[in-house]
């Protein structure tokens, strides 16, 4: 009955199916939640775009993929300007000369540069053996120790000494006063969220919602010749090499009345006794909410990371040596394949930003369906 099932209604996913219905193809879009957008959907609380799965921030160096999404929403001129708060001191990220200022009291890039220098010498690390050392060797100890250690330990669940080396191969260093995180040429949110870019990817196109592929897998393959998979390569095998590891994350999100919590849409929290990693205040996200004539309320977003396990949903691939051996084995098996196509963070094991999904799933779609 379809020419294509696709498991999963996120960017990958929704992109390939809004062209191949382009191309004449018959297709069904599946997702187990009772929503289109995956980690990207956002939805309208107290008139607020509420980022529902973590902040997303759309940015790109390529005018092809620009364009592309372009398309589907009016992004706004966002940039993203994290703040990272350690006890009571607030530093700018990425690290840069404001950050340099307030660390040190530096003024200028020499004088940061120097103390850098200074701090790495004192280290004396010449062959990093694990993350510390790899991050002191880079940044010096009290960036590393107020800025690195306690978010890196959060986040992926270990010791920053039980963490291998190479998860830190560079930080980002400006010796200049920009708080943009980004380099890339263009960045933004779209006007009105993420949401509506789906949906009109979507607009004609069959989906069911709430519908588990693994609960109707015999049913749902006799429908198609061939499935576009996004969901847990390691799931799609039944595990059988074994469970491939990711971390999760879970969500407090709440509404107060008040203009404005903390005055930037992003703060992270670096210590590691503060159980979550972030702070999300959504109106930040978008110009000309922040005013109390416009919207009195603000909308607010706790994230904590977690460890995975079956029934969390998978947010990030631990991509470390012995996962990638193991994901290895089953990219040999879907190599193989003729009748599924594996895409997206999950498919294909691979942390990837919005804009590397977009440029995976168009290249899919050439290999896939070239005209």
């Amino acid at each position: 009955m379809y020419d294509y099932i696709i498991v999963g209604a996120g960017l990958f996913g929704s992109i390939f199916a809004y062209e191949a219905n382009k191309r004449g193809k018959k297709c069904l879009v599946i997702d187990k939640r009772s929503h289109v957008g995956g980690n990207i959907y956002t939805a309208e609380i107290e008139g607020i775009q509420v980022h529902q799965y973590g902040a997303h921030i759309f940015h790109t160096s390529s005018d092809e993929l620009w364009k592309y999404v372009n398309q589907f929403a009016v992004f706004n001129r966002y940039t993203n300007s994290p703040v990272a708060r350690y006890k009571s001191e607030l530093y700018n990220m990425p690290f840069n000369m404001n950050t340099f200022n307030k660390m040190w009291g530096v003024i200028t890039p020499a004088e940061a540069k120097a103390k850098i220098e200074e701090q790495i010498k004192e280290a004396g690390i010449t062959e990093p053996k694990n993350l510390e050392e790899q991050a002191i060797s880079l940044v010096g100890r009290d960036i590393y120790e107020k800025l690195v250690k306690g978010y890196t330990e959060k986040q992926w669940g270990r010791r920053a000494t039980e963490l291998p080396s190479f998860i830190i191969k560079r930080l980002p260093i400006r010796f200049t006063y920009d708080n943009n995180y980004f380099n890339d040429t263009y960045q933004g949110i779209p006007v009105g969220g993420y949401t509506q870019i789906i949906e009109k990817m979507l607009d004609g196109i069959e989906i069911r919602l709430d519908t588990d592929f693994f609960k109707h897998r015999e049913e749902l393959a006799a429908l198609t010749n061939k499935i576009v998979f996004t969901g847990m390569i390691d799931e799609y095998y039944d595990y059988c090499f074994g469970e491939l590891e990711y971390r999760s994350l879970s969500f407090e999100t709440e509404v107060l009345n008040l203009e404005n919590y903390q005055g930037n849409a992003v703060v992270n929290y670096t210590e590691f006794e503060v159980p979550y990693t972030r702070i999300i205040e959504h109106k930040h996200f978008e110009f000309g909410c922040q005013s109390s004539n416009v919207n009195p309320k603000t909308v607010i977003t706790w994230e904590y990371p977690s460890n995975w396990q079956h029934g969390d949903e998978p947010y990030y691939p631990m991509n470390d040596d012995r996962n990638n051996n193991l994901y290895a084995k089953y990219k040999n098996l879907a190599d193989k394949e003729d009748k599924v196509i594996f895409g997206g963070r999950l498919g294909m094991y691979k942390y990837f930003d919005m804009h590397n999904v977009v440029a995976e799933a168009l290249n899919c779609v050439k290999n896939e369906l070239a005209d």
